[in-house]
């Protein structure tokens, strides 16, 4: 058990973080650090956390782990700010999106006595705030850790032992690597929902099925939040896009030439690979 978790930002992602740490009896005490009273007390009310405050001294003071669920552009100068107020051997990590620039960033400005692990579990919902939060938010997702040359061994086993109990599985791998493949699993799949609402026309949008509701769903997150993550993993999200790009064009020449058994044979691969997919 953890003596103390510390959750910065209570939103969709921190409160259903501190709902599941708290379900599942992981830590004595789970504070909650918040710009606004009214968010602390709306998480307290939930089960988000024991207590809440808006000083960040107090906040971090005497945690164990500090779990910074913040918008991405926000983690690194948060994670330098609460630093130097944090205890020695106490650890810093957090849930954003896209990791290479935010470990490189804190790799290079952590104080001494703290260690820093970059982390994201792959579940989240076009939701947002701390009434969308709940406990179970993160059964049966993945989460990733980072790991690098200069990352504590210790830190990282720290941070697996915390996710271990919530997630279906945790996996390391270093920060390049995870921005490459959520780039293609993730962030091409919000771009091209909110693309294909763009280019549908109204008329044909009022007539729309509901598997055009699935497949777009998650163009009703926000747009403020997905366009930061969209730009902090950038160089990734275009070599996705052109090999998705690469595949369309393929396909868009098997309709023009109707080659109907290229097509199928497309098709059917795709569907095996989903089929083999979980649900």
């Amino acid at each position: 058990m953890f003596q103390q978790v510390t959750i910065v930002g209570l939103g969709l992602i921190g409160g259903s973080l501190g709902m599941a740490i708290r379900r599942h009896h992981l830590a004595r005490r789970v504070i909650g650090l918040s710009r606004k009273a009214s968010t602390l007390r709306e998480a307290a009310r939930r089960g988000a956390i024991d207590e809440g405050t808006t000083n960040p001294r107090q906040a971090v003071g005497a945690a164990d782990v500090v779990v910074i669920a913040t918008p991405v552009e926000a983690v690194v100068p948060i994670a330098q700010r609460l630093a130097p107020f944090m205890p020695a051997r106490s650890i810093l990590t957090d849930v954003a999106s896209t990791k290479g620039g935010i470990v490189r960033a804190l790799e290079r400005s952590m104080p001494s006595q703290v260690s820093f692990i970059g982390g994201h579990p792959l579940a989240g919902s076009e939701q947002s705030g701390i009434r969308a939060s709940r406990a179970e938010l993160f059964e049966a997702s993945l989460c990733l850790l980072t790991a690098t040359a200069r990352t504590d061994r210790r830190a990282l086993r720290v941070v697996r032992r915390l996710w271990a109990p919530l997630v279906r599985r945790v996996v390391v791998m270093d920060p390049q690597r995870h921005d490459r493949l959520v780039a293609s699993v993730s962030h091409l799949p919000h771009l091209l929902a909110f693309c294909l609402v763009g280019a549908t026309p109204p008329r044909a949008v009022a007539i729309a099925p509901r598997s055009f509701l699935e497949a777009t769903r998650v163009a009703r997150s926000d747009p403020a939040l997905w366009s930061e993550i969209f730009f902090s993993n950038s160089s990734a999200l275009v070599t996705a896009g052109e090999q998705f790009d690469r595949r369309w064009r393929l396909l868009r020449d098997q309709l023009v030439h109707g080659d109907r058994a290229a097509l199928g044979r497309f098709l059917r691969r795709a569907q095996a690979i989903r089929h083999a997919l979980p649900d």
